[in-house]
């Protein structure tokens, strides 16, 4: 029996690897002789360096960065030095996380410590830079981080703009003649897990705004300054990219890249599934287990179960999913290779407490799945 268990992060309460080895421990219960593979997973958001280097032969590197309000933070980011690959999760340099729910304003925050890290990346003599931007607390078109790679975005009297996506509203000239030369010669890869354009109802501002601490007037606002950007980059660089998917992901930052570093726009879950070899895992498996905190419609956006069960559905492995919650829509992935799917909690209980006992709960339920489907096994 060879069980792949490729789950994502439970958001506030276990890792990816954490969920894994608690999964592994509660089959192992009922199947003490199983091959137990297990690959954590991610989508492009926080968990992103932990699951690719837990793979791979890989670093752990830090660098101290500005945070999205200006204050400094240590940064991780992984390095593959045989590749000379440096994975760099933008939430650890411009993360939500990084800022308290009061003090959250999406009008000034700033990408500047994620470009400080793109930075640091080629100095270590990167060739390959994946930017997995999930869980940004930005919304500034990426301006912040292509300031910090050497871009003057300068105001009507040729001062350097504020940082933060209102200032963009200011912003009169774009200058490329101080750009750091070394980003023609890398290869960037944007990991993300929403295909949102920059601007409009569906766009940067509309849909992340609010969670990032904009009032409906700054959205609109946010949403303007985006545009004037866009105008303003089409105009130095020859295209415009506002309307490309994935340009609103990480407050814009995907359109930043891919018009200043041209940068290739890859599904999240694509790009660690195949760093950590999940396809290669599957093959010849009985069975996949996967899961997230929240399995729900928004899952078919690309989230982990969905990029696993594809991988699973290729080569004929029936796919099981435990998650924190079932949400509305989660019965629409019975419908791209999911079979079955389980909530943590067997009853009544808090948010608080489940995430509190999560190790234990997915070890009680990867236990139950594991008698049920010996039971299975031996009625075939």
């Amino acid at each position: 029996m060879k069980i792949v268990i490729a789950p994502d992060s439970f958001k506030d309460s276990l890792s990816a690897i954490g969920v894994a080895d608690a999964i592994a421990q509660g089959l192992a219960e009922v199947w003490p002789d199983a091959q137990l593979v297990k690959c954590p997973m991610a989508d492009g958001g926080e968990g992103t360096v932990e699951a690719i280097l837990a793979a791979c032969a890989g670093e752990l590197r830090s660098t101290r960065v500005q945070g999205p309000l200006g204050e400094p933070v240590e940064a991780r980011w992984g390095w593959l030095p045989d590749s000379h690959t440096a994975i760099i999760e933008m939430a650890e340099a411009s993360g939500l996380q990084l800022v308290p729910l009061e003090q959250r304003d999406a009008c000034i925050s700033s990408t500047f410590g994620t470009g400080e890290l793109i930075r640091a990346a080629l100095d270590a003599g990167a060739r390959r830079i994946i930017l997995a931007i999930g869980g940004s607390a930005t919304n500034d078109g990426g301006a912040g981080a292509m300031h910090a790679l050497g871009v003057r975005l300068n105001d009507a009297q040729g001062q350097a703009i504020r940082h933060g996506g209102l200032a963009l509203e200011d912003l009169a000239r774009i200058e490329l003649k101080g750009i750091d030369s070394r980003l023609a010669e890398v290869r960037f890869e944007i990991a993300a897990d929403v295909d949102n354009p920059l601007c409009g109802p569906h766009g940067a501002s509309a849909i992340f705004g609010p969670q990032k601490g904009a009032s409906p007037e700054q959205v609109h606002q946010l949403d303007l300054a985006l545009g004037h950007f866009a105008d303003h980059c089409a105009h130095v660089l020859g295209k415009d990219l506002r309307d490309e998917p994935g340009s609103g992901a990480a407050g814009g930052l995907g359109f930043a890249a891919k018009a200043f570093l041209n940068a290739q726009f890859r599904p999240g879950v694509e790009v660690v599934a195949e760093l950590v070899g999940l396809a290669d895992a599957v093959r010849g498996a009985d069975l996949v287990i996967t899961g997230e905190g929240c399995f729900d419609a928004q899952t078919l956006r690309g989230k982990t179960p969905f990029g696993v069960a594809r991988i699973a559905r290729q080569n004929c492995v029936p796919v099981i999913v435990i998650a924190g919650t079932l949400g509305e829509g989660y019965e629409q992935m019975y419908e791209q290779g999911v079979d079955a799917a389980f909530a943590l909690p067997s009853g009544p209980t808090s948010l608080a407490r489940a995430c509190a006992n999560a190790a234990q709960l997915l070890r009680e339920r990867a236990r139950d799945i594991a008698r049920v489907w010996r039971l299975a096994l031996r009625q075939a």
